[in-house]
């Protein structure tokens, strides 16, 4: 999932006119060895902090359909919120604050991320996936913080949360039934025949039909009740 929402910021980035300015997108470290090595103007998307929304967390399961039978079950998606850390860079400060612009314009014009944008699992569960820009990221590390662990020096960033489901866990149910119960009897004593199969409730049947041996069949009457004595005569 984390993978997908990259590509989605990439996409939705890359949508406002970055790419075609050659400006390059990328999800590195902003660390001091790498802006020594960088050598074109750069917009760097760094996820630094991965919190799940257990307040969404859901129990219970859905079921997967194929060609009208039951194939599998799936969990509930689970919710995590992921920050990123972005940032602009290029060999002056005008220039940076420039593409930072053109960033957050793109970003807050957009609580979600379009469908049209999702790959993957994204796009197979069909769920929103929330876009908050330089808001308040609640359990995240200050800004401050994370650029002293990179051991670089702090800049003009821009926090971005993105809250994105995880696909549950898919568990394949049984196949439909398409036969029907048959009991086959073991040989008592040496020498003595198996008898042949006997098959359970339905009796004479080669073909199960489109709704399988389950589905409604035509059922010979029952036997007449044999009169015991001391019944009365009607």
């Amino acid at each position: 999932m984390i993978h997908e929402v990259d590509e989605g910021l990439r996409r939705l980035l890359g949508e406002s006119g970055l790419e075609a300015s050659g400006v390059d997108v990328v999800f590195d470290a902003p660390t001091r060895d790498w802006a020594a090595r960088r050598s074109a103007p750069t917009v760097c998307v760094f996820l630094y902090h991965i919190r799940e929304d257990a307040t969404r967390r859901g129990t219970g399961a859905g079921e997967v359909y194929d060609d009208g039978h039951l194939v599998a079950r799936r969990s509930p998606p689970r919710w995590f919120e992921l920050t990123y850390l972005v940032t602009a860079w290029a060999n002056r400060p005008q220039d940076e604050h420039r593409l930072l612009s053109q960033v957050l314009t793109c970003l807050v014009a957009n609580d979600t991320l379009p469908a049209r944008l999702l790959t993957g699992t994204l796009a197979e569960l069909g769920l929103t996936v929330g876009l908050d820009t330089a808001g308040a990221a609640l359990d995240a590390p200050a800004a401050s913080d994370v650029w002293s662990a990179l051991g670089g020096e702090m800049k003009a960033s821009l926090a971005v949360r993105v809250r994105a489901p995880l696909a549950g866990v898919t568990t394949a149910a049984a196949p439909p039934v398409t036969e029907g119960l048959v009991v086959r009897s073991a040989a008592g004593r040496e020498g003595q025949e198996v008898t042949s199969g006997r098959r359970l409730r339905y009796t004479e049947v080669g073909d199960p039909g489109p709704e399988g041996f389950t589905g409604p069949r035509e059922r010979p009457p029952a036997p007449a009740r044999r009169r015991r004595r001391g019944d009365r005569q009607p």
